[in-house]
């Protein structure tokens, strides 16, 4: 079916991230988790933020595309989140990309030139998450769909971040299950 790159949120590779991509390999898909923060996971958003900051979101990026070199170019680019940066990042800089999937997390398209025309999106997040409607990216991800020839948003009802991770307190089910029955939607379409 569908390779796909699913690079995790600032809590790091947690069992919630590695479950989402057990999912999308029980549809018959190849997912690879690469581990952006070296082994490490973090009990709160906050103590990931730190984390990511003294790391550097450039540095971030620039192991999410070192984890991409070693992949053919065809892939879907997905990411929760921070991995929203890494993955939004390569489907608009790195040749091939299939289409990009981006849950609780969007960077404007400026920061990374145009958005390839070729190249489906889709952006999930919740309608009143303090960090994805709160910090600018539901804007960023509203400007995206625009320029996008082939661009949906889906917002769900709630305020948790993180609801795709059923490893943490913030997971909800029924969302993510819309989440998931969306991207098999697109992705049996490419």
């Amino acid at each position: 079916m569908t390779e796909i790159v699913l690079f995790h949120h600032v809590q790091g590779l947690t069992d919630g991230v590695r479950a989402l991509a057990a999912r999308l390999e029980a549809a018959g898909h190849t997912v690879h988790t690469p581990d952006l923060l070296d082994g490490r996971t973090f009990a709160t958003v906050q103590e990931g933020i730190v984390n990511a900051q003294e790391i550097g979101f450039p540095q971030i990026a620039e192991r999410g595309r070192a984890a991409a070199d070693r992949l053919p170019e065809n892939v879907v680019y997905a990411g929760i989140s921070m991995g929203a940066l890494p993955a939004q990042m390569l489907a608009q800089t790195r040749p091939g990309a299939r289409a990009a999937i981006l849950l609780e997390g969007c960077l404007p398209v400026s920061e990374f030139g145009a958005w390839p025309a070729s190249t489906p999106v889709q952006i999930h997040g919740m309608d009143n998450d303090p960090f994805f409607s709160g910090e600018g990216d539901v804007d960023a991800a509203r400007e995206l769909v625009k320029e996008a020839a082939d661009g949906e948003l889906f917002l769900y009802p709630g305020s948790v971040h993180l609801f795709t991770d059923s490893s943490l307190p913030s997971y909800d089910a029924d969302a993510t299950a819309l989440v998931i029955q969306r991207v098999e939607k697109m992705l049996g379409e490419l």
